[in-house]
């Protein structure tokens, strides 16, 4: 597949958010949880300051992968329960969009971090006895997926260079 990919530099960005430590078959059980954060955002009048997000922080695919499941404010705003913030950090991003069916994700991934390593580009990641580490890793959503067929979703895909 090719793919467009580019580096972008990205400004940082707070967010609030719910973590979960999924395995690959279970990763809906976080991404169902996006409406929960916008229901909490709503609740406090406060309005999301672009697309909700899956921030990737540690992948092992054949054990779990410890995932967030975000959206942007256009200020701090403090936590509650299970929902925190935080922000995603600035820098220079490789960045890619897809439009079409999720399940593609898996292979639009793999020809963006490919993309990179052909640029001798780094990714601001390490390893460790639970997986890659990655400081911001996002599958950004820009599409609601009630009102656009599933295989017409736009995601875009965010990874933070060294």
């Amino acid at each position: 597949m090719t793919i467009e990919a580019s580096v972008t530099d990205r400004p940082a960005q707070d967010y609030v958010a719910i973590k979960r430590t999924v395995t690959m078959s279970s990763i809906a059980d976080i991404a169902d949880r996006i409406p929960e954060v916008l229901a909490f955002l709503r609740q406090r009048g406060l309005a999301p300051a672009g697309a909700p997000f899956l921030k990737y922080n540690v992948i092992d695919m054949d054990r779990e992968l410890e995932i967030e499941a975000g959206v942007p404010v256009n200020m701090p705003v403090g936590g509650s329960g299970e929902i925190f913030s935080d922000v995603l950090p600035a820098g220079r991003y490789a960045t890619v969009t897809h439009v079409g069916h999720p399940d593609e994700l898996l292979q639009v991934t793999a020809d963006l971090l490919s993309w990179a390593h052909e640029r001798d580009l780094e990714f601001d990641q390490h390893d460790s006895p639970a997986g890659d580490v990655w400081r911001c890793r996002l599958e950004i959503y820009h599409t609601h997926p009630a009102e656009v067929p599933i295989d017409k979703w736009e995601t875009e895909l965010a990874f933070l260079l060294r």
